[in-house]
C-alpha cells in the first residue's frame, strides 16, 4: 500500500510537523511481517514563503498562499500510484480564508481521502464551518483523537458518525523510567519539576500557572516550573515576543526567578522525551474548551507524568479514570491547591503517574500506526470513484436544490424597495437603493410567484414595481440611484439599468401576476418604448431585447415591437461582426461583466424571429464563452480584477454572482431553442457554482441567512450579502427549478 500524506513536516518547527513525521514513521515501522509492503511520501506545506531542507521522504511542496501549487500537488498525487491520500487538517496550515485553498485540491483527488482532524470547533466561523462540511463530503474516512469530537462533527457539520473513527494521539516509544538519570542530565536533580512544552501563544494560558506558584513554592521551594518551547512563528510575525516578555515580567513581579525557567527552543524528539522523563508533573492550562486534540498532553500522559489540566475536550477524556486532575479555566487558586496537595502527598502523585504510564503503553506509535493502516486498507477496498452518470441525477430530483427562501430579500427590503448593499447580512441604509437591483428584484419576485406562488414574493413585488414607477421620468428614461431619504441621486441612469427595467417590466406583463401589476408594468414599459432605438450600450441593448421578447410572447401580433426587436438584434450582430476574429468570437475586445446575458438575449430573439444567423452567432459566442469560463466541467468565471482582454491573461478573481446567473440563463435558453439536453446539464453545473462547485470549492449561498455572498475572492468569499448577489442566486435557483418538468 502506498500512502500520500499532506501536512507540515520537519525541519519545519511545529506540532503538526512532528505529528506528520511520527505518523509516517509509524506506518513504515509496520512493514515487518506484512505480505504487502508499506510505502509513503509527504506533500509538505511551506509557510509564508519559507523553504526547508526536507529529507527525500518529502516528494512535493506546496507554498501555502499560492493556489496553483495546490493544483500541481493534486496532479502529482493522482499520478503517483498512491492508494490513499491522508490530509492533516488544522486551521492555519493551508492558504486562503481559514485554509480554503485545500478544497480544490481534495476535490480533484482520484484516490480515496482520509482526513485527520487536529481541531474540531464547536462554534466555527462561516468559512470554517463550510470548509469542514466540504471536507466531510469528500473524505472517505475521518480520524479524530477524541470521541467527544464525533458528536460535534455530527451536530455542527452534519458528518455521519459511521464515517468517523477514533484513534488516539500516538506516543513515541521511550524508556520513561529513567527519571533520576534524566534529572541529572538536565541539572534538576533533587528538585520537583513541573513542565509545559509546545509553541508559545496566548491561548496556552501559562499566566494561570505562574500566578498559582507563589503559594506553592512557599511550602515547596524545591519546585521548578520549566516552560519549554519557542514562541509560535505566527505570533512572532504579528506580535514579536510580547507574550513571553509578559510572562517574564509576571515571574519577576512574583519573585519566582528561582522557580521558573524558560527554555526558548524547539527541541528535537530525543531531548523532548528526556525532558518528559525528568518531569514529575505536567500542566496544560489552555484557555479554550474547544481544544479537541493536544499532542503535548498525549506525550505527557504517555511519559507517565502526573498531569494537571484545564477541562478542554481532549483533557476531559484523556485524564479520566484517575489519569490526571482538572482545574477550571483561569483558576490559579484551584491549580495551586492541587499542586500543594500532590506535593504534600507523594503517594497521590505516584498513583497518577502509574495510571498515566499504563495508558501510554497502549498508545505507542507503532500500535497507533497499525490502526491507521487498518483504516486505510478499509478505505482503499471500499472506495468507488464517482460515476459519470451521477452528475445528471439532479434532473429527476429537485430536492437536490436548497429550499427556496426569501428571508434575506425580505430583510433587505423596506417600503421603498430593496437596499443595494449589506454589511454581512445587515442592510446598509446609508447606501440607499438603485434601479439595477430593484428591477432584478421585481423579475425574481415575479418568477417566484409564477413558479411557486410564494405569497411573500407577491407582497414584495408591489414595492419593487412602485420603485421603478418612482424612478421613471416623464420622457421614459429612468434614474438609477435613490438615497435612503427618497431623494434622487442622479438625473440620468445608465443604459444597463434602463434595460434591466425593461426586462423586468416585460416579464411582469407576460406573466400577469395580477391585473394591476400587469397593467402598471405595461404603462411603464410603453412609456420607455420611445428610447429603445437610441440605445448604444451592448448590455443595455441585450437587457432590452429580453424585455421586448417577453412582451412579444404576450402580444405576438405587435408588429411595431417585432420591428424594434429586429433593429436591436441587428445592433448586437453588428458588434459581433466588428470584433469576431479567428480566435475571438465575441462582441467586444474584452470579456467583462454579465457576459452570458448577450448570447442569452440573442437566443431569446431567435426564439421569436426564427432568424438562423442570430441563432448561429448566439451559439458560436456561447461556445466561445464556455471555452473561457469552464475548467474541467466546473464554472470558473472571468474575475473583475482586470477582466479578460483579448491577448492578455484573464483574471481569475473576483468572480461575481451576477455573471454566474447570466451563464445559467444562457444555458437555459440554449435548451429552449435547441432542445439539446446537454445544455440543461451545463445550466445546472453553472448553478452549482453558488453551492460550492467553483474554483475554491466553497459555497457562496449562505444556508443560515438565506443570502448570497457578494463575490468569490482569491482568499475566500466576500461575506457581505448585498441585493445583487442574493437576487442573482434566487433567479438562478428559480431557473433551474423551472426545468424540472422538462426532464420528466
Amino acid at each position: 500500500m502506498k500512502v500520500a500524506c499532506i501536512g507540515n513536516y520537519p525541519p519545519r518547527e511545529c506540532g503538526i510537523a512532528t505529528f506528520t513525521n511520527d505518523f509516517i514513521q509509524s506506518l513504515l515501522d509496520n512493514n515487518d511481517g506484512r505480505s504487502e509492503k508499506i510505502e509513503a511520501y509527504v506533500v509538505a506545506m511551506n509557510d509564508q514563503g519559507q523553504s526547508y531542507d526536507y529529507p527525500p521522504l518529502v516528494e512535493f511542496q506546496i507554498n501555502q498562499n499560492i493556489p496553483k501549487d495546490y493544483m500541481k500537488a493534486v496532479k502529482y498525487i493522482n499520478f503517483s500510484n498512491a492508494d490513499v491520500c491522508v490530509l492533516q487538517h488544522e486551521f492555519g496550515i493551508y492558504g486562503g480564508n481559514s485554509g480554503v485553498y485545500v478544497l480544490p485540491l481534495i476535490h480533484k483527488l482520484t484516490v480515496p481521502l482520509m482526513v485527520i482532524f487536529h481541531t474540531v470547533l464547536r462554534n466555527p466561523s462561516y468559512n470554517e464551518k463550510n470548509i469542514i462540511i466540504e471536507i466531510g463530503k469528500k473524505a472517505s474516512k475521518i480520524i479524530v483523537m477524541n470521541s467527544l469530537a464525533i458528536g460535534i462533527l455530527e451536530e455542527v457539520y452534519g458528518i455521519p458518525a459511521e464515517k468517523i473513527a477514533v484513534i488516539p494521539h500516538g506516543v513515541p516509544e521511550y524508556d520513561f523510567t529513567r527519571n533520576q538519570e534524566e534529572k541529572k542530565r538536565f541539572n534538576v536533580l533533587g528538585r520537583k519539576t513541573l513542565i509545559t512544552f509546545g509553541l508559545l501563544s496566548r491561548n496556552k494560558g501559562l499566566e494561570t500557572v505562574i500566578k498559582a506558584l507563589p503559594a506553592v513554592v512557599g511550602k515547596h521551594p524545591e519546585l521548578l516550573y520549566i516552560i519549554l518551547g519557542k514562541t509560535h512563528p505566527g505570533v512572532v510575525r504579528h506580535s514579536g515576543e510580547e507574550y513571553r516578555n509578559y510572562l517574564k515580567l509576571l515571574v519577576n513581579d512574583n519573585n519566582l526567578q528561582d522557580n521558573v525557567y524558560f527554555d526558548d527552543r524547539f527541541v528535537d524528539t530525543d531531548e523532548l522525551l528526556g525532558y518528559l522523563s525528568a518531569t514529575d508533573l505536567y500542566v496544560t492550562p489552555y484557555l479554550n474548551e474547544a481544544q479537541i486534540t493536544s499532542g503535548t498532553l498525549s506525550y505527557a500522559v504517555g511519559a507517565g507524568a502526573a498531569v494537571l489540566s484545564t477541562p478542554y475536550l481532549h483533557a476531559r477524556e484523556l485524564l479520566s479514570e484517575n489519569r490526571g486532575l482538572l482545574f477550571d479555566f483561569n483558576d490559579s487558586q484551584g491549580l495551586s491547591e492541587l499542586l500543594i496537595d500532590l506535593l504534600d502527598h507523594p503517594e497521590k502523585l505516584q498513583a497518577l503517574r502509574a495510571n498515566a504510564f499504563e495508558y501510554g503503553k497502549e498508545t505507542s506509535w507503532p500500535q497507533i500506526g497499525r490502526r491507521y493502516l487498518e483504516q486505510a486498507d478499509l478505505v482503499r477496498k471500499s472506495y468507488v470513484r464517482d460515476s459519470s452518470g451521477k452528475e445528471k441525477e439532479w434532473a429527476v430530483n429537485p430536492l437536490l436544490l436548497p429550499p427556496f427562501n426569501l428571508d434575506h430579500v425580505s430583510r433587505m427590503t423596506d417600503s421603498t424597495g430593496i437596499f443595494q448593499h449589506a454589511k454581512y447580512n445587515i442592510p446598509k441604509w446609508n447606501d440607499g437603493y438603485c434601479v439595477d437591483d430593484n428591477a432584478r428584484a421585481l423579475l425574481m419576485a415575479a418568477l417566484a410567484y409564477q413558479q411557486v406562488k410564494d405569497a411573500e414574493a407577491f407582497r414584495l413585488m408591489s414595492f419593487y414595481l412602485s420603485f421603478l414607477q418612482y424612478m421613471q421620468k416623464e420622457d421614459g428614461s429612468i434614474r438609477n440611484f435613490l438615497g435612503y431619504d427618497r431623494q434622487y441621486l442622479d438625473d440620468a441612469g445608465s443604459e444597463d439599468a434602463f434595460g434591466r427595467s425593461v426586462w423586468a417590466l416585460g416579464f411582469v406583463v407576460r406573466s400577469v401576476p395580477s391585473d394591476s401589476f400587469s397593467e402598471l408594468s405595461r404603462e411603464l414599459f410603453l412609456k420607455s418604448y420611445g428610447l429603445f432605438d437610441s440605445l448604444s450600450s451592448l448590455r443595455g441593448i441585450a437587457n432590452t431585447i429580453i424585455g421586448v421578447c417577453h412582451w412579444l410572447h404576450r402580444y405576438p401580433g405587435d408588429e411595431g415591437m417585432a420591428r424594434t426587436l429586429k433593429g436591436l438584434t441587428a445592433k448586437i450582430l453588428s458588434r459581433y461582426s466588428d470584433h469576431n476574429k479567428e480566435d475571438w468570437h465575441w462582441f467586444e475586445p474584452a470579456l467583462t461583466y454579465d457576459n452570458g446575458i448577450i448570447p442569452y438575449a440573442l437566443l431569446q430573439s431567435c426564439e421569436i424571429t426564427s432568424d438562423r444567423e442570430t441563432q448561429d452567432i448566439a451559439m458560436e459566442s456561447l461556445q466561445f464563452l464556455e471555452s473561457v469560463v469552464f475548467k474541467e466541467g466546473t464554472l470558473s468565471l472571468v474575475g473583475s480584477e482586470n477582466w479578460y482582454t483579448k491577448g492578455a491573461e484573464r483574471s481569475e478573481f473576483d468572480q461575481q454572482p451576477l455573471d454566474a446567473m447570466s451563464v445559467v440563463l444562457m444555458y437555459h435558453q440554449a435548451f429552449m431553442v435547441t432542445r439539446e439536453r446537454e445544455y440543461l446539464d451545463k445550466m445546472f453545473r453553472s448553478y452549482r457554482w453558488f453551492l460550492g462547485e467553483n474554483d475554491l470549492r466553497i459555497p457562496l449561498y449562505d444556508f443560515e441567512t438565506k443570502g448570497c455572498n457578494d463575490a468569490l475572492k482569491m482568499h475566500g468569499v466576500n461575506r457581505n450579502q448585498g441585493a445583487e448577489s442574493t437576487i442573482a442566486y434566487l433567479i438562478s435557483h428559480l431557473t433551474v427549478l423551472s426545468c424540472y418538468e422538462l426532464t420528466l
